[in-house]
Parts: C-alpha cells; sequence; structure tokens
C-alpha cells in the first residue's frame, strides 16, 4: 500500500493554537533550545573525562568507551522519529516527557555503581534526549515569520554546534572541581525547571492520538537496527580493525538489512514513523549534504585535539577544557555575522566562505608539531571556530525554510540526523587514519633511523650514560634510555599521523565547496522562505 494516504486526524487535533506575544514565543523557545542545548552537550562533556570515570567504576579500557557510545546509538535512533512522536502526542508532551526523563536519567547515571549500569542509564540519556534537538527547529519555524524566522538559524545553529564543542571544555573543569558524577548532577536542576514551564508555557501544535494506533513497528525495528547498528560499526570498527572483527561484521551486515527494510517500509507502508518527503526538494538534499560535510568536521576535529593533547602533550582533563574552550568562544563572533549575511546575500556565499574559512583552519592545524599548546593552537582554533556558524547558518535556513509545514518535523529531524551522522562516520575515519597514518610514521622513522645509525645510537648511549649515573645499574639505563627514544618515535609518529588527518579533513571541505553552487535558495518576496510564507 502506498504512503500518500493520509494519517487520521483526531478531533482534538483541529483545536486552533492559542494566540501569542512575541515575548511569550521567545521564552518558549529559549526554554525549549536550553534544553536542546543540555542534550546536545552531554554528547561530549564526559570525552575529557573518560579516564576518571573508568577509574571512579573500575572499568576497562574498552568498556569505558561505551559511555560515549551507548549514548550516540541511543540518540541517533531517537532524533528521526521526533517527528512522528510530535505529531501523535504534540510537541509541548514530547518535550515535556524527554525533559523529564532525560534529568532521571541523568541523575541514574550520576549514581551508577558500576560500568554496566553507566551504560543502560546513559543509552537511556541519550535516547529520551534525541527528542529535544529536532523538535527545537520545528518548533522555531512554527513560532516565528517574517523577519524573526531569520534569527532561528543563528540561535540553533550556535546551540547545536557550541554544545558539543563546550562539551569537553565544561566536563573538564567540572570533573577537576566537583568530580566525574556532577558532569550528571549538574543537569538535575535545570532539567526540572524545563519540564516545568514546557507544559505551562502552552501549546505548539496539536495532538494526533490517532497516530499511535497506527505506528509501523516494522519500520521502526528498521531504522533502529540500521542507525543503532552503524553507529556501533563506526565506534568500534577502529578499535578492531573493522571486518576483522566478528561483532564488527555482523553489525555491519545488520545495519545493511535494517537500511533495506527502513527504505522498503518508507515507500510502502500506510503509515511511515519517518517520512522521506523533504528530499523531494533539490535545496532541502544538497543542504543535508553539506550539513554532513560540517558534522564531519566540526565533531571531528571536537574529537581530535582533545586526543592530541592528551596523548601527545599529556595534557590533564583541566588543561584540556581550558585549551579547546577558543573554539566555542569564537562561535559568538561568527553567529551574529553568518545570521545578518544569510539574510542579505545569497546564502551560498555565506556557505562558501564557511567552508573555505574551516577548510584554512584545518590546514593550519595540518601544520601541528609536538609542541602545539594553547597559544600555537589559539589562532587555528578561532578561524575554524569563526567559520563553523556560516557553514551551518545558511544551510538551515536552506533545509528547514523550504520545507512545506506538514515536512517540516520531518526536515528537522532528517536534517539534524544528517549533522549526527557526519559526526559518526567522520570520528570513525579519523580514529582509523590515525592508526594507519601512525604506524606507517613509525615504520618510516624506524627506516629514517637505519639509515642514519650512528645518531640514533649516541642518543641512545648518551641518554644511557646519563641514566647509568643516577641508577648505578648500566643494563637498566640502556634499556631505559632504547625505551625513551621508542616513546620519541611513537609520539613523533602520532603527530604526523595528525598532521595527515587535518590535511585530508581540509581536502575535504575544498571539496565539498562544489555542491554549494547547486543549492539554489527558494525566497519568498517578504523575505521568509516560500514553504513557509503561509506562517
Amino acid at each position: 500500500m502506498a504512503s500518500t494516504l493520509v494519517d487520521p486526524v483526531d478531533p482534538a487535533s483541529d483545536k486552533p493554537l492559542p494566540e501569542r506575544s512575541e515575548t511569550a514565543k521567545l521564552i518558549l523557545f529559549g526554554v525549549m533550545a536550553f534544553g536542546q542545548f543540555m542534550a546536545l552537550l552531554d554528547i561530549q562533556i564526559v570525552a575529557a573525562s573518560l579516564n576518571s570515570i573508568q577509574a571512579g567504576l573500575s572499568a576497562g579500557p574498552d568498556e569505558i568507551a561505551w559511555v560515549q557510545t551507548a549514548y550516540l546509538m541511543a540518540e541517533i535512533v531517537m532524533i528521526p522519529l521526533a517527528a512522528f512522536l510530535s505529531q501523535a502526542i504534540s510537541t509541548r508532551w514530547l518535550f515535556t516527557a524527554s525533559a523529564a526523563l532525560f534529568t532521571l536519567s541523568s541523575l541514574a547515571c550520576g549514581l551508577a555503581w558500576n560500568i554496566e549500569s553507566m551504560i543502560v542509564f546513559r543509552a537511556i540519556q541519550g535516547f529520551v534526549g534525541g527528542a529535544m534537538v529536532p523538535t527545537v527547529f520545528a518548533t522555531g519555524y512554527r513560532l516565528f515569520s517574517g523577519p524573526r524566522l531569520a534569527m532561528i538559524p543563528a540561535i540553533l545553529g550556535v546551540v547545536s554546534t557550541l554544545a558539543p564543542t563546550l562539551g569537553p571544555s565544561v566536563g573538564g573543569w567540572i570533573t577537576e572541581a566537583a568530580g566525574w558524577r556532577w558532569l550528571f548532577f549538574m543537569n538535575v536542576v535545570p532539567g526540572v525547571m524545563i519540564t516545568i514551564l514546557t507544559p505551562i508555557l502552552g501549546r505548539v501544535d496539536n495532538a494526533n492520538p490517532a497516530m499511535l494506533r497506527r505506528i509501523d513497528w516494522v519500520h521502526v525495528l528498521g531504522l533502529a537496527v540500521f542507525l543503532g547498528a552503524l553507529q556501533f560499526t563506526l565506534e568500534e570498527g577502529p578499535r578492531h580493525e573493522w571486518l576483522n572483527d566478528p561483532a564488527v561484521a555482523i553489525a555491519l551486515w545488520l545495519s545493511i538489512v535494517g537500511f533495506v527494510v527502513f527504505l522498503e517500509r518508507s515507500f510502502r507502508s500506510a503509515a511511515p514513523v519517518v517520512k522521506l518527503t523533504p528530499f523531494r526538494n533539490p535545496t532541502f538534499t544538497l543542504a543535508c549534504m553539506l550539513n554532513f560535510v560540517t558534522g564531519f568536521g566540526l565533531y571531528s576535529a571536537t574529537y581530535l585535539l582533545p586526543v592530541f593533547l592528551g596523548r601527545v602533550r599529556g595534557y590533564t582533563s583541566l588543561d584540556i577544557g581550558t585549551t579547546v574552550f577558543v573554539t566555542g568562544c569564537f562561535m559568538f563572533f561568527g553567529a551574529p555575522i553568518a545570521a545578518r549575511l544569510s539574510t542579505r546575500v545569497d546564502p551560498r556565499f555565506v556557505i562558501g566562505a564557511g567552508f573555505s574559512i574551516f577548510a584554512l583552519g584545518l590546514w593550519m592545524l595540518a601544520h601541528i608539531t609536538t609542541e602545539w599548546g594553547f597559544a600555537e593552537l589559539f589562532i587555528p582554533q578561532a578561524v575554524r571556530g569563526f567559520a563553523v556558524l556560516l557553514c551551518i547558518v545558511p544551510a538551515v535556513g536552506m533545509a528547514l525554510s523550504t520545507a512545506s509545514p506538514a515536512d517540516l518535523p520531518y526536515a528537522s529531524g532528517l536534517f539534524n540526523l544528517v549533522r549526527n551522522l557526519g559526526g559518526a562516520v567522520g570520528i570513525a575515519l579519523v580514529n582509523t587514519g590515525i592508526q594507519d597514518f601512525s604506524r606507517l610514521h613509525v615504520l618510516r622513522l624506524s627506516e629514517g633511523m637505519g639509515q642514519s645509525l650512528g645518531a640514533a645510537q649516541e642518543f641512545v648511549q648518551g641518554m644511557s650514560a646519563q641514566m647509568g649515573q643516577i641508577t648505578g645499574d648500566s643494563g637498566l639505563a640502556l634499556l631505559s634510555a632504547q625505551s625513551v627514544l621508542g616513546r620519541i618515535v611513537v609520539r613523533e609518529a602520532t603527530t604526523l599521523a595528525f598532521r595527515d588527518v587535518f590535511a585530508l579533513m581540509a581536502l575535504v571541505f575544498i571539496c565539498a565547496l562544489c555542491l554549494v553552487p547547486f543549492a539554489k535558495p527558494r525566497i519568498a518576496p517578504d523575505g521568509a522562505a516560500a514553504g513557509m510564507a503561509g506562517h
């Protein structure tokens, strides 16, 4: 049966929406945007504190990675489902339930007694938090029109990029000051406030409970298996040499099967939970492709710098947080410029400038050395932070403002899903790149030392003599000197690998510029998007 059948409409869904003042709309939107910020912040808030959590829960190195993986797997499944649920139970009650459950699961994470309980609570936290992400985008485009509509992409662009970027910084400071459990306890008070305020501030849309009686559970299962298994593959693949690991290979095949089932039900189900109709709009499709690249760069760079600072420089969580905070600061400078330019000039010029500047920031990082710290990383991070909103704000506008009112919730979910997928794919690729390039550079450096054997021997002998004077054991001193040389080789090889990865990331952004000219925006005469002109 084709999916063009109309969903049954509950009589209550025809109730007129309440009239609100602009101030009331701003308050409601602000409360929901803050909830979205919390959900996105918690993606990366544990990134700089995993060692502390690992020690606190007596977890193994492979187990601790699931503190982040569980959240991402669950969140990425919920994001596209949020559109269906917001129509069935209304945006107000979906957001309220999500905020309440997010608060409870955050409290549970802070009280976790072992790694298994932490993983379960993090999965719940990610799943319910994922509902808050796309609903805010759709709400912003429902509440506002005309000139005020132009500020929505800028505000949501800041929230959706600033939160994951600041995650490691905020997490590092909190862990250093109060302990890792407060990474989760800090959500309780604002979560309770959001849970109370959202239903009080009124309806955004009407519920259609009849949709719940016609849920296509096969479609839901296909979506969950597709996205969950894909996220598992991308997270675990780099650590276990991809298809050489049976669990990763099985997850990939499950993801492919889930994707086929998901597509089949999307086109043939009488009541699909995720509608792909927004992709009929070429502008939306191209905006999503550009958003995928932006997610790739945003999440990968946010992931790589803390790893470099911890692995190569030996920074603490607080040091890492202080260093990477620069990117978030410069996002604020880029936000108003991106918002103003996106309404005054062709958005393609803004995106083109954003991608070019972002590539420049990555290219600067491609010259990183083992001595780089806060001062050396300041300008590359500032350039990248300034460019992020130039990439996202016009893309949000082109994607959502061209969507029809009926497609808007689904367009919002798909647009956010694509950015998260870009981040997941990016982190997996850069992880693999770091590993492969590191091995390659170790071999090259070893070959170089073999050709200049005298210099290497002279270093080992000099270091051995110094250690021998301290320990009095020449054999132990020689082994220690060789170990020091080995660590130096690994450190230099790792740094060269980071340089290669940053250079390739810059190349991806340069290549993505080829898509920009084809993303032609549709603008209505009053400056609002054609699809939203009636709002």
